[in-house]
């Protein structure tokens, strides 16, 4: 089966064989050719299928301070948005902090625990910047070390215009932005900061994230 605007597609259980059902990952909208194919390579189905515009998959995250409901753009960046929503599954950013708050620059998190403790994370992606989409507030984009293709889990939410990250160091991949919440995101960039455990602008009181659910 294939169809580029589905990621991931597999093959769900309890089906027959007059009738099968599959999953994905949407990476794309609007009308998309379907072929599903025989091991052979043989063609068995060839259909349109139709994505809606309004269709764009969302996040809920809950945190210490409200929630902030998250729309993902998976045309623009599907390998990220692919990675975020894995970590998403696997309840990985229950527990994790924002980490890093700066009020006029960004609020960072989805690496941490409560007392500073770096989480394993899955293999690091490739980088997804220039993808038309921009580091502007209330954008969510992936935090990184300076090697391009090293983020894992950690993101971050731009709480002011942040155009210089399109492009500075090879850019940083925005992969959604902020639908509902951003007042949320405002309490948390006001929050007080400090240095510990070798970080700096560190909440003094920790910010955590409670659930991480995709809802749509």
């Amino acid at each position: 089966m294939s169809n580029k605007a589905c990621l991931k597609i597999s093959e769900l259980a309890g089906g027959t064989a007059s009738q099968k059902s599959f999953s994905c990952k949407i990476i794309g909208v609007g009308t998309q050719a379907l072929v599903i194919t025989d091991a052979g390579g043989n063609s068995l189905y060839a259909n349109n299928l139709t994505i809606p515009l309004t269709k764009q998959p969302q996040v809920s995250m809950t945190t210490s301070l409200g929630t902030v409901v998250i729309e993902l753009n998976p045309a623009a960046a599907p390998i990220t948005v692919d990675n975020f929503l894995n970590y998403t599954e696997s309840g990985f950013y229950v527990n994790k902090i924002f980490h890093r708050v700066i009020s006029n620059f960004v609020i960072q998190g989805g690496g941490f625990t409560a007392d500073l403790n770096q989480a394993t994370t899955q293999a690091p992606i490739k980088l997804e910047a220039n993808n038309g989409l921009s580091n502007l507030r209330g954008s969510i984009a992936m935090a990184r070390t300076a090697a391009a293709d090293s983020a894992t889990s950690q993101f971050f939410i731009n709480v002011v215009d942040n155009l210089t990250l399109d492009t500075n160091a090879g850019g940083y991949a925005v992969f959604g932005k902020v639908v509902s919440g951003l007042d949320v995101v405002d309490k948390i960039k006001a929050v007080p900061t400090s240095t510990r455990g070798g970080l700096t602008d560190v909440p003094n009181t920790a910010v955590v994230i409670n659930s991480m659910i995709q809802t749509q």
